[in-house]
C-alpha cells in the first residue's frame, strides 16, 4: 500500500512548528510575494522563511512554497527575481497556479518540483496531460473533482502525483475565481486578498415593479448569510479516500486559522491515515476532535458526490461558529512554561492535547498536577505564578508572562477547556 502524505498549513512559523509536531508530514506556505494568503505570507520574511525550511528539512519533513499568485505584465520581472530567491532556499516544489510562471519556473529554477495549484482548477485528465507534459510532478485537483475522475486521471498519468483538500473553508465561487470581495472592498481574491464578502450578513429586498414596494426578506435580525459556505470535513471519507489508491497527498486548508487548528487538524487527520492501515478506523473519532475546533459548520463537500447533488453546503446562520472548546494555553518549546490563552483559574480540570509520540510523566507539587485519566492528560494549578516568581490570583487572555508549569510538558502542549 503506498503511503500517503499528510500536507498542513503553515501559517507562521510557531504553526509550521505546531503542525509537524502533530503529525503533518509536510507543510505549506510562503511570504506574502505571489502568494494567495498575502496575510499570512506576511508572518514570513526571507529570512525566517529560510530558517523555516531548514527546521522542517531538520525534521525530516518536506515545505512547499506558495508561489500561487496570477501575476500581471509589470510584476514578472519582480515575480522572476522572487522564484530565484526561493530557489536558493531548496524548498521541496513551488505551489504554481498558472502555465506562464510554470514556465518560469522551469527556466529560473529547474531543479525545484512544481506542484499545480487547485487554482488551475484541473478535473479530467486532458488538462492533466497538458501540464504533467510542462513539467508539473503533481496536481492539487479542483475542489470540485470527484473521486471517480480522480481515479480516471491515475490510470491516464500513473505518474502523475494527485493532491487533494480534505478540510478547511471552502470558496462560494468556483475554486475561489470570485469578484465579490473586489466589487465590494477592492480586495482582489486572486491576488491574494480576499475579504471573506462572502461570510458578511446580507439584507435582501424583494420589489414589486408596479409600485416600487419593497419587501424586506428575513432569516433573522441580522439578515442571512446567503453566501456563505460550511466548511469541508471529509474525515469520514479518508477510508474510501484511501482504499482507492491513487490520492498522494491529503490537504489541510487553512494558513490564516488558528495554532489550535493547526494541531487538531493535524493530530485528527494523521489519527484517521494511521488507524485505516491499523484496521481501527472510527469515523466518530474523527469527527468529535474535529468539531472542537471553530467552523461554519461541516460538509464533506464535492468529492463522492456531485456538487448538484449536494443539499447541505451552505450555512445560512453564521458567518462562525465557535468550537467545542476554548484554547486555554500553549505550552512553550521550554517545555517549562505556557502562555495563557483563555482564563485560567487555579484549582480548575484542564484538559491537555500533545504532539505525536509524546513521553509525559504525572507529577503533583506546590504549583500543581499532571495527571492521567480515562485515556487524556489533565493539568491542575494550585498555583498561578509567572517565570518572575510573580503570584495571580488567576491568568486571562493577553498575559504577556509565561506561567510555570507544576512539571515539564512536551513543547506546542496545547490546553483547553470546554465552551
Amino acid at each position: 500500500m503506498q503511503k500517503v502524505e499528510l500536507l498542513s498549513p503553515a501559517g507562521n512559523f510557531e504553526k509550521l512548528k505546531i503542525a509537524l509536531a502533530y503529525g503533518a508530514d509536510a507543510v505549506y506556505g510562503g511570504v506574502s510575494h505571489f502568494s494567495l494568503r498575502i496575510r499570512s505570507g506576511k508572518e514570513f520574511t526571507y529570512e525566517s522563511f529560510q530558517e523555516a525550511i531548514e527546521y522542517t528539512h531538520s525534521k525530516n519533513k518536506k515545505i512547499y512554497v506558495t508561489i500561487n499568485g496570477f501575476p500581471f505584465n509589470n510584476q514578472i520581472k519582480l515575480l522572476g527575481e522572487h522564484i530565484a530567491k526561493m530557489a536558493v532556499m531548496k524548498p521541496d516544489a513551488f505551489i504554481v497556479s498558472t502555465p506562464g510562471v510554470v514556465k518560469l519556473c522551469k527556466q529560473i529554477a529547474p531543479q525545484i518540483p512544481i506542484h499545480l495549484s487547485t487554482q488551475a482548477n484541473v478535473l479530467n485528465y486532458l488538462d492533466a496531460e497538458v501540464y504533467y507534459e510542462m513539467g508539473v510532478e503533481r496536481i492539487i485537483a479542483a475542489r470540485e473533482v470527484s473521486l471517480k475522475d480522480l481515479i480516471k486521471i491515475k490510470e491516464y498519468l500513473p505518474k502523475l502525483e494527485i493532491e487533494i483538500f480534505v478540510h478547511g473553508s471552502m470558496c462560494f465561487a468556483y475554486s475561489g475565481r470570485c469578484l465579490i470581495s473586489s466589487v465590494q472592498s477592492g480586495r482582489v481574491p486572486n491576488r491574494g486578498s480576499c475579504a471573506n464578502d462572502c461570510r458578511f450578513d446580507y439584507t435582501l429586498y424583494a420589489e414589486n415593479p408596479d409600485n416600487g414596494t419593497l419587501f424586506k426578506i428575513e432569516q433573522d435580525e441580522a439578515g442571512t448569510h446567503i453566501m456563505n459556505a460550511k466548511d469541508m470535513n471529509m474525515s469520514a471519507h479518508v477510508d474510501e479516500i484511501l482504499k482507492s489508491g491513487v490520492i498522494d497527498s491529503l490537504k489541510i486548508e487553512g494558513r490564516t486559522k488558528s495554532p489550535y487548528y493547526a494541531a487538531v487538524t493535524a493530530r485528527t487527520y494523521r489519527a484517521a491515515i494511521d488507524d485505516y492501515f491499523a484496521k481501527t478506523y472510527d469515523a466518530k473519532k474523527y469527527e468529535d476532535e474535529l468539531n472542537t475546533t471553530k467552523n461554519r459548520g461541516f460538509s464533506d463537500a464535492y468529492l463522492v458526490q456531485r456538487p448538484y447533488e449536494k443539499e447541505d453546503t451552505q450555512n445560512l446562520e453564521t458567518a462562525m461558529s465557535e468550537g467545542s472548546y476554548e484554547v486555554s494555553g500553549l505550552v512553550l518549546e521550554d517545555g517549562e512554561h505556557f502562555m495563557c490563552k483563555y482564563t485560567t483559574l487555579p484549582n480548575s480540570e484542564i484538559e491537555m492535547i500533545m504532539p505525536m509520540k509524546s513521553s509525559v510523566e504525572a507529577v503533583e507539587n506546590e504549583l500543581g498536577k499532571i495527571y492521567h485519566r480515562d485515556g487524556k492528560w489533565y493539568i491542575m494549578f494550585y498555583q498561578i505564578i509567572t517565570n518572575t516568581d510573580k503570584i495571580l490570583e488567576s491568568v486571562h487572555s493577553g498575559y504577556m508572562l509565561p506561567i510555570k508549569l507544576p512539571g515539564m510538558l512536551p513543547a506546542f502542549t496545547i490546553m483547553r477547556q470546554k465552551s
